[in-house]
């Protein structure tokens, strides 16, 4: 099962893992924070960065944020707080969590096949679409990824590898579920026992799974790691565990369009959608999958010979479903909810489609296909951040806006007032300055105020204006469906 890649084709692999990282890591701080949930989870660990509240991350000044522990939020509040408050920091752990995620992912495939097929596997893993993007996205997956990733790995080694490895093994599962729990909650023990259980019922593996991992020691670490801050978190602002528990992980789950969302709306879709959102967010190697399934699909034992019959292809296919079948029934859901599978997807189609094996001509060229699609993958990032910045600045985030008040204000004294909740981008780039007020009736009072403050608010305020106030607000500016205004001197 060694693969024995050609100097070649080992330098293409190589060339694309590289490339992947180099231009995630030169971009983190080329484009603004997105709105809403880019800009929503580094505003929040801001605002914990600059109050010292490392226990609860919050919405606004005072007001928990219930939706999601904090480890995503306290590596981001101590990379601004150790680099500067900004995108690059913002963003960079991601892109350490998806390296690291890649360890896993390379020593699985190394004792697979050898050396070559780990950097064949990892270039499949950096070129995969959804993972290329999120390795640079402020918010919680990645962190659920690497705990999720840890945990299948280190099952599998404690269950199935080396004796050798066992202990190194248990530490990696346990430590795995810990950091799902600290991550995104208890969806990350589903995410990891759901295939687990599923493979242990057809591989008739029960016995090993429960002798040869030390449940009642790794429980107890992994309690003494997780529940000490889901205890404060609920003394510091009661109520966090039934939104969070009840809420979040029940009601979500099963209320299309829940409305009990305290920081935004549900997403709700049509159910099932969730197999299409895997279709993209694994591009190009969806696609290649799904050839070959559709290949394959006409021989049934061919099916069952590359997939059932091998226990590690099994699992990984196990793995890499988990995600779709748990959210299949979910009405409420979001493209990001299949990553935790994607390491298994890159682990699997590297076993499956190797340079210089198979049968299928339309699939004998895979590292020709890994140089195209790895490389166009980030030349078209960066593309499409050259074609579009003047949105990403002006509709996709507030950054621009923010920065026109920054450099017209003649003093500080001159306050950027919104006209109902500022964006979170906003909020960020105002580094939580600017105001707010929840109508135009209470906006009346500051306009007869002597400061000439800055004024943002929707097309559909401004209309609202009288005729009066209106003559008394000079334009600079329409950033997405904002107008910006300033006072007039008097």
């Amino acid at each position: 099962m060694v693969l024995v890649l050609t100097p070649r084709e080992r330098r293409i692999a190589a060339l694309v893992i590289v490339v992947c990282i180099v231009v995630r890591l030169a971009t983190l701080g080329a484009y603004p924070l997105m709105d809403s949930t880019e800009s929503r989870y580094a505003e929040i660990a801001r605002k914990m960065l600059e109050t010292g509240n490392w226990l609860t991350p919050q919405f606004d000044y005072g007001v928990p944020f219930w939706a999601k522990p904090p480890l995503s939020t306290w590596l981001s509040a101590a990379s601004m707080g150790a680099i500067g408050v900004g995108e690059f920091a913002a963003r960079l752990p991601s892109l350490l969590l998806a390296l690291l995620s890649g360890v896993p992912i390379a020593l699985h495939a190394m004792l697979r096949g050898g050396r070559d097929l780990a950097l064949w596997t990892l270039g499949l893993f950096a070129s995969t679409g959804l993972v290329f993007i999120a390795a640079g996205a402020v918010m919680t997956d990645p962190a659920l990824v690497l705990g999720t990733t840890l945990s299948m790995s280190g099952f599998w080694l404690a269950v199935r590898g080396p004796d050798r490895m066992r202990a190194a093994s248990a530490l990696a599962f346990f430590g795995g579920l810990a950091i799902g729990l600290l991550a995104k909650g208890p969806i990350a023990v589903v995410l990891t026992l759901l295939p687990i259980g599923a493979f242990a019922l057809i591989a008739g593996c029960w016995r090993d799974a429960w002798t040869r991992l030390p449940w009642t020691t790794g429980l107890v670490v992994t309690a003494a790691l997780v529940v000490p801050w889901y205890w404060a978190a609920e003394r510091a602002t009661p109520g966090f565990l039934d939104y969070f528990i009840v809420g979040e992980h029940w009601k979500r789950f099963v209320e299309s369009g829940w409305s009990g969302d305290l920081y935004g709306a549900a997403h709700s879709h049509r159910r099932g959608l969730i197999w299409l959102y895997w279709v993209v967010a694994a591009l190009p190697w969806s696609a290649i999958a799904l050839v070959w399934l559709a290949r394959t699909l006409a021989r049934p034992r061919a099916v069952a010979a590359a997939l059932v019959s091998d226990r590690w292809r099994l699992y990984l296919l196990l793995w890499t479903v988990a995600p779709m079948v748990f959210f299949t029934v979910s009405g409420n859901i979001l493209a990001t909810y299949v990553l935790p599978g994607l390491p298994a997807f890159a682990l699997l189609v590297a076993d499956l489609w190797r340079p210089g094996e198979g049968d299928n001509r339309s699939l004998r060229a895979p590292i020709r296909a890994l140089l195209v699609a790895g490389l166009a993958l980030p030349i078209l990032f960066v593309a499409g951040i050259v074609a579009e910045r003047d949105r990403f600045d002006n509709a996709l985030s507030h950054k621009a806006l923010v920065g026109t008040w920054t450099a017209q204000r003649a003093n500080k004294g001159e306050r950027l007032v919104y006209v109902g909740r500022p964006p979170p981008s906003a909020e960020f780039y105002s580094r939580g300055k600017a105001m707010r007020v929840p109508d135009l009736a209470t906006l009346a009072p500051l306009l007869d105020d002597p400061a000439a403050d800055f004024i943002a608010l929707r097309a559909d305020d401004l209309a609202r204006l009288s005729d009066a106030t209106r003559s008394r607000l000079v334009p600079l500016g329409e950033f997405g469906g904002y107008r910006l205004l300033h006072e007039s001197n008097r």
